[in-house]
């Protein structure tokens, strides 16, 4: 489980704010029982001291014996396990009920009162907790106190008892929220996996797909709304952005073409000056680059709109990468570079063999620029993953980390090794990008500065047996 991610801390957060709840409430009322046990006890106790304290004053002065027969024979302090003692003010004890027949307390510890009212004694040796209330009685112009106590041991097992059936709901609550928060935050965040799903789905060459909007009327379908109408003004600004490369292209096409053969024409004149012929070579030379430049920029518009898919053909890549080879040896041969081409056995492929041709042409070319002389250049096409793979490898001068990630973007190059002297504009690569998209394949990279690079190219084998 992702401890960082939303469904986590929801879950977390709803079963603290659960569990403080229940603690509350459970704190409250473990007191609120404790209180009303002891209250209850104490006015139990308050009224038995009274009944004692309307008997001696019924009474009167007797012996002690005869008011110990009389309370004995009314309230029965040690069959019951209660205290009752009376006294007078001056100390001298009258009555004091003896020990209660389970031996709960010893009736000799309670101390003397102090007055009247409601007192908790804690007995010495034991853990008995006594609840004492006090009475006052006159007869005879005598004044007499009554006492009348019992032990807080059953009121406490209740309320332990209380505080323990607590802990074990607030466990149980705690394991049913974790579980049933988890359950119910991940249905509620059901939609967001449902957008994420989509969204990852839609790349420059999908933004006419949408994400799915649940008309609940929340705030997840306010965001599909939002996220949709951005993926809308996305989508236009691709189109706008491709029909004015498509567009610019095109019009470049024409006045290039027209501008480079008055150019050779006006450089094959005999009569001209050397001087003038020179430069005129030059700027031959620089038009003819950037013809190239916007036949690749045409291509790349095309590829990318898809308007360059012809009807897919059945053909065997390894041969065709085997035949370009040698066609690309000649180039190689002059740089002093060679290039070995590993093709085993037949690969199928579908798609426009023109294309991959180019996409082949293109990596074999970047790889001759950039090895030096005396370097080599593997080219190996293979099935592996129930996909058709094309490698070209060499032992060139490499691509540093920081720049893997752009190689494949318009117009990079790495740096000033990489120029235009070399004769590259930086738009191969997007090229052979945009040729593998298309075809539902992709290319991929491994390079290390100064070691070479390999360039992947991996592609879906044709059904067809």
């Amino acid at each position: 489980m992702n401890l960082r991610s939303l469904r986590f801390r929801l879950v977390l957060w709803y079963a603290l704010w659960l569990g403080t709840v229940f603690l509350g409430t459970g704190a409250l009322l473990y007191f609120a029982v404790g209180q009303y046990l002891e209250g209850n006890l104490a006015r139990s106790q308050m009224s038995r001291a009274n009944r004692v304290a309307a008997l001696v004053g019924r009474l009167g002065e007797v012996s002690s014996n005869q008011l110990r027969m009389e309370i004995t024979a009314d309230f029965a302090p040690e069959a019951s396990g209660r205290f009752i003692r009376v006294s007078q003010p001056t100390g001298t004890v009258l009555y004091q009920s003896g020990e209660p027949a389970d031996q709960s307390f010893d009736p000799s510890q309670i101390s003397p009162p102090a007055g009247p009212g409601v007192r908790r004694e804690k007995l010495a040796g034991g853990p008995e907790m006594m609840l004492v209330t006090v009475a006052t009685a006159a007869t005879g112009g005598m004044g007499y106190r009554v006492e009348a106590g019992e032990a807080l041991t059953p009121a406490l097992t209740e309320l332990h008892r209380l505080l323990l059936s607590l802990v074990l709901g607030f466990v149980m609550v705690t394991i049913v929220a974790l579980a049933g928060g988890y359950v119910l935050v991940g249905r509620a965040l059901q939609p967001v996996t449902d957008i994420t799903r989509r969204a990852e789905g839609i790349t420059s060459r999908h933004l006419s797909e949408r994400l799915p909007v649940a008309p609940t009327g929340d705030e997840f379908q306010h965001l599909c709304e939002a996220l949709n109408r951005m993926i809308a003004r996305l989508d236009e600004a691709f189109q706008h952005n491709r029909r004015f490369l498509a567009d610019a292209s095109h019009e470049l096409r024409t006045p290039l073409t027209i501008l480079r053969g008055e150019m050779e024409a006006v450089v094959q004149r005999r009569e001209l000056d050397p001087a003038v012929q020179e430069t005129m070579n030059n700027l031959l030379e620089e038009v003819q680059r950037l013809a190239r430049i916007v036949e690749n920029l045409f291509a790349l518009s095309r590829l990318e709109a898809g308007l360059a898919s012809p009807v897919a053909t059945r053909f065997d890549l390894a041969r065709l990468a085997s035949t370009t080879a040698e066609q690309m040896c000649l180039v190689a041969e002059d740089k002093g570079v060679k290039i070995t081409c590993q093709t085993p056995q037949p690969v199928m492929v579908e798609g426009d063999p023109g294309r991959f041709k180019q996409v082949i042409v293109n990596l074999l070319d970047n790889a001759i620029k950039y090895t030096p002389a005396g370097g080599a250049i593997t080219l190996a096409v293979r099935e592996q993953d129930h996909k058709a793979v094309c490698e070209v490898a060499d032992n060139g001068i490499g691509i540093p980390a920081d720049a893997l990630p752009r190689v494949f973007e318009r117009f990079f190059r790495v740096d000033e090794t990489r120029n235009r002297e070399s004769g590259g504009a930086g738009i191969g690569l997007a090229i052979v990008k945009a040729i593998c998209t298309a075809h539902n394949g992709h290319v991929e990279v491994n390079s290390t500065a100064g070691s070479g690079s390999c360039f992947r190219v991996c592609l879906p084998l044709s059904a067809q047996t």
